[in-house]
């Protein structure tokens, strides 16, 4: 296949593509050198196991980016909407009854060889259910009223379901929710009140935490209330022993202007999760303020062109769906980068396309496929309106076009 041909099925952003790739590029490099301590652990002292594999599920996303860009339409996501909605809430339920995790808590299902986290479907599948929900409802306010309680109903039932694994990704998918909720016209009153009641279960879990078993079904309430209570009195917590932010605090300290160098980090070596959760701080120890704005100036390009392609957007499913995949990518990035720098308490949300991963790797490529597919659609449907407005009669015949050359 020739360069030529290989681009045809390259389609949407030309400008998010590059994103991707640079992306992948730092990618590649920061979780080569953070996982050089975890290859000596745990595969035989083989430093490139893990960036092989990062490889591995890289190209897959591409590949499965190109697929959906060339043999799946925007409508087939609208028509799949209810159908991936159950199957999240099937999954995130049988994570939470067979699944496994560090603490027993069920974030991860484990399938033969393949392992993956029921919260990663649930954040495309969420997306495609808003998008449908929102773009059937915009003809008048009774039905968008309708699409609320739909919306909150569905959302509700999942972030709850998903709070008691990973509550983190249970914020994420809420605050997705409401955002495109937002943008797809929903009174603000009723927004307003729902972030009210998302801030009183916030505040709910963490007073009721004490009054709870410290074991069991319980144990994650502590969790969640451990982690605050670690970020409001980080010092208190310090004085038991060093913690992983406070690694990546010294991490970003050590880093300065220039950093230490590509491949030099030492924090990794003390940081279980420095190649996922706390990467951004060992991007900003090895490359210092520089690389350490580079990568949050991919993610802004990232929004601005995401941006770009919703305004362009002519038809409703699109837009949200568009709408759905930016915020969500976004808000985990920013997620991830303030933990890192100390800003919020520590989540286990990794930097999008960035941190090491497996199947994580591929739900976060399937939302970008679906930026990139909405992006082709505008594309080929403006390329149509061309062609059909074309009117050869108010061209110059070739032989008047070499005369006004001459």
């Amino acid at each position: 296949m020739d360069t030529g041909e290989f681009k045809k099925y390259i389609k949407g952003d030309r400008i998010i593509w590059a994103v991707l790739v640079a992306l992948t590029c730092v990618s590649l490099l920061i979780v080569y050198s953070s996982t050089g301590a975890l290859a000596y652990r745990q595969a035989d002292g083989n430093t490139t196991h893990y960036i092989l594999r990062q490889l591995l599920f890289q190209g897959a996303g591409y590949g499965g980016i190109i697929l959906m860009l060339n043999y799946f339409p925007v409508k087939f996501y609208n028509q799949i909407a209810n159908g991936a909605f159950i199957v999240a809430i099937l999954a995130v339920l049988a994570g939470l009854a067979f699944g496994r995790g560090g603490e027993a808590t069920g974030r991860t299902l484990q399938f033969a060889f393949i392992s993956f986290q029921p919260a990663e479907i649930a954040k495309v599948a969420l997306i495609l259910w808003v998008a449908r929900l929102l773009a059937n409802s915009q003809k008048d306010a009774r039905l968008l009223r309708i699409a609320f309680v739909k919306i909150i109903m569905g959302v509700g039932l999942i972030c709850l379901l998903i709070s008691m694994a990973n509550f983190s990704s249970a914020v994420l998918l809420f605050s997705t929710a409401v955002i495109m909720m937002f943008v797809g016209r929903i009174p603000a009153k009723y927004l307003a009140f729902v972030m009210l009641a998302g801030v009183g279960f916030v505040m709910l879990i963490y007073f009721a935490a004490p009054l709870l078993p410290k074991e069991g079904k319980f144990g994650r309430i502590q969790t969640i209330r451990g982690r605050i209570d670690r970020h409001l009195h980080a010092e208190q917590a310090s004085a038991k022993g060093l913690t992983q932010d406070d690694f990546a605090k010294i991490a970003i300290h050590m880093g300065g202007i220039t950093g230490v160098g590509a491949g030099k980090s030492k924090i990794s070596n003390f940081m279980p999760a420095a190649y996922n959760d706390f990467i951004y701080s060992i991007i900003i120890e090895e490359y210092g303020l520089i690389g350490g704005l580079a990568v949050p100036l991919l993610y802004l390009i990232f929004l601005t062109r995401g941006g770009i392609i919703i305004r362009r957007c002519t038809r409703t499913f699109p837009t949200f769906l568009a709408t759905g995949a930016v915020t969500i990518i976004i808000l985990q990035a920013v997620i991830n980068m303030a933990v890192s720098a100390g800003a919020i308490p520590v989540t286990g949300q990794p930097l999008p396309w960035v941190s090491w991963g497996g199947t994580s790797q591929l739900f976060t490529a399937l939302t970008f496929g679906l930026l990139l597919s909405v992006s082709s659609e505008i594309d080929e449907n403006a390329q149509k309106e061309v062609e059909n407005n074309f009117n050869p009669d108010g061209v110059l015949p070739d032989e008047d076009i070499e005369l006004a050359k001459n």
